[in-house]
């Protein structure tokens, strides 16, 4: 079997789809917010009366547990909410300078395999990333993009140091996907210490500020939809009065 550095990380649509909607929130949005309104397009998107959608957002400071979250890895349970988001995963943080990037496509015309979709999320991330000259790296045995911090003292067995600046979740339900990606902007990178992040420790977590660049959440969102294009096909802007109140 192949790993996901060789899959072919192109996921475009059959020939005919519509573009997807591409939404913009300028507004931080509250978890069960957000989680309703995708369980709602999902269902609309399966029964053939919504089209694709990926929706930008940020959040409130908060922590979602996914379906393989364990308990022992919630170090610090009321520093923020704690939600179940149902995805897959484990624990994650969200919150103000963290861009959320929720995917909601129909597999069934694109292609019907999970891991070449979490390998085609995670070259979207890394092509996004590009644009800034930041080297995102996927790795075998754990899922999200990766940074690697040659300035810090390398980890045990004398491998380099690095970070993770984007983690990935999702959920399938009959082909539609739904939750997604976040990449980290300039959060407050301290409030990762109330959780193990994605259960896996031994590892640091960064950002795009953090790294010395001087990034905003607009320039993120113009390289990830660039980058959206290269890897998922075209997106269409919808204009932000006809976002959340109106879907």
């Amino acid at each position: 079997m192949a790993d996901r550095q060789n899959l072919d990380h192109r996921f475009l649509p059959v020939p005919g789809t519509a573009p997807a909607e591409w939404r913009v929130e300028q507004d931080l949005i509250g978890y069960q917010t957000a989680l309703d309104f995708m369980e709602a397009r999902a269902a609309a998107i399966r029964a053939g009366t919504a089209g694709e959608l990926v929706w930008l957002v940020e959040h409130p400071p908060l922590y979602t547990a996914g379906t393989s979250a364990r308990p022992e890895d919630l170090l610090e349970p009321d520093r923020f909410p704690v939600h179940a988001a149902g995805r897959g995963g484990e624990y994650t943080y969200h919150g103000p300078g963290q861009r959320v990037a929720y995917i909601m496509l129909d597999l069934k015309r694109r292609k019907e395999d999970v891991r070449l979709f979490v390998g085609a999320l995670e070259e979207w991330i890394i092509g996004a990333l590009a644009r800034f000259n930041v080297k995102g790296e996927r790795r075998e045995d754990r899922v999200g993009v990766w940074v690697v911090r040659p300035e810090r003292p390398p980890l045990p067995g004398g491998r380099p140091a690095e970070d993770k600046i984007a983690a990935i979740g999702i959920r399938l339900r009959k082909w539609v996907s739904f939750h997604g990606i976040a990449i980290n902007v300039e959060p407050d990178l301290t409030h990762f210490a109330g959780i193990v992040p994605c259960g896996i420790a031994g590892h640091g977590v960064t950002s795009l500020v953090d790294l010395g660049l001087p990034v905003t959440m607009a320039d993120l969102d113009v390289a990830l939809k660039q980058s959206f294009e290269d890897v998922f096909g075209a997106a269409e802007s919808v204009p932000r009065e006809l976002s959340l109140r109106s879907a």
